[in-house]
């Protein structure tokens, strides 16, 4: 992938002599101020006018009320404190209201564009519009099939695929012979990818559950029916925390001896897989993904960085966390910051 340079780097030149020789005058004259950009053009390393702060959006197809993106947020904020960035976080599970989301952000005349791609077609006319305003977008979460197609610079995140064969494996290794892995949002690229992955390499049967993840009691319900149907099954894989706490709930009130495993993290998973209810899960580093996404459009507006070189992604997992090594994470799940 060919990286453009960011923008205003024609206009970095060096002037050579001449700019010491009034450096160095400048330096002798009380009230001379070193700030600003050789040749006095009146903006700052991201090219803003008079020093103005970097404009960041970060949108993602976040749904209401998932605290898995206040851990990007968490990220992202700390970034754009660093850097001194005007950060704006808008989110829409619906990918039309995503790709309008991008458009405002667009319209709002952003300096860059954090954004997921868990519905990639839906966010290719908005990433191409980003483009042609000269606005830099790079990806994070979901996507990683698709972020080089779709124009993107950069893309942090967990390789699902791998991830989810990973599970496959481990469960292998757990004995288990029958797993149901709990899709929580129909057509995410993403969550189809951890399934698909796990039902690779997975040697028993593996079993998908459609649920409707903005209802935490139809999670409940349908796992519970799920487990109710076929008791042979002895494995719940969800793709969420929320999820698997949920799938603990199912779990106890069917009385099945069906162990729950999960993807991603917070302070209550951390909770339960200290307890045993929870036999691992894989963390993908959501605090991650929302800090370099932001903290790489600041590099490349001021220094013209492109992690990855714009042809490899940043991997942010997977890890898996077990009860052996759950207390190193737990101070910072505490923090809500894992």
């Amino acid at each position: 992938m060919n990286t453009p340079p960011p923008p205003d780097a024609s206009r970095r030149t060096a002037r050579g002599t001449a700019v010491a020789a009034a450096t160095a005058v400048c330096l002798l004259l009380a009230g001379c101020s070193g700030g600003g950009e050789a040749g006095g053009s009146g903006k700052d390393a991201a090219g803003r006018p008079g020093g103005a702060r970097m404009k960041v959006a970060l949108v993602t197809h976040g749904a209401p009320g998932d605290a898995y993106w206040d851990l990007v947020q968490k990220g992202a904020q700390v970034a754009a404190a660093k850097d001194g960035i005007d950060l704006t976080y808008a989110n829409d599970a619906d990918p039309a209201g995503q790709a309008k989301l991008v458009r405002d952000a667009i319209r709002d005349k952003a300096d860059g564009i954090a954004v997921t791609l868990a519905k990639p077609e839906a966010m290719k006319g908005p990433i191409a519009e980003a483009r042609a305003a000269g606005i830099p977008v790079v990806g994070l979460n979901s996507g990683i099939d698709a972020w080089q197609a779709e124009g993107v610079l950069e893309y942090f995140g967990q390789d699902e695929s791998v991830a989810g064969r990973a599970v496959g494996e481990k469960l292998n290794g757990l004995k288990a012979r029958h797993t149901l892995c709990v899709i929580h949002e129909r057509g995410n690229v993403a969550l189809e990818a951890r399934c698909a992955g796990v039902k690779k390499t997975f040697g028993g049967q593996t079993q998908m559950l459609y649920a409707d993840g903005t209802d935490m009691d139809t999670v409940t319900a349908s796992i519970s029916a799920s487990l109710h149907q076929d008791p042979s099954i002895d494995e719940v894989v969800t793709l969420g925390a929320q999820y698997a706490l949920a799938a603990v709930k199912s779990v106890k009130e069917t009385r099945s001896k069906a162990h729950v495993a999960t993807f991603d993290l917070n302070k209550d998973l951390v909770a339960a897989v200290r307890k045993g209810d929870v036999q691992f899960a894989v963390d993908q580093q959501p605090y991650l993904q929302g800090y370099l996404a932001v903290d790489a459009l600041w590099l490349y507006r001021t220094n013209g960085n492109v992690s990855g070189g714009g042809v490899a992604p940043v991997l942010t997992g997977p890890a898996f966390v077990t009860k052996k090594n759950v207390a190193a994470v737990a101070k910072y799940a505490a923090d809500g910051t894992r």
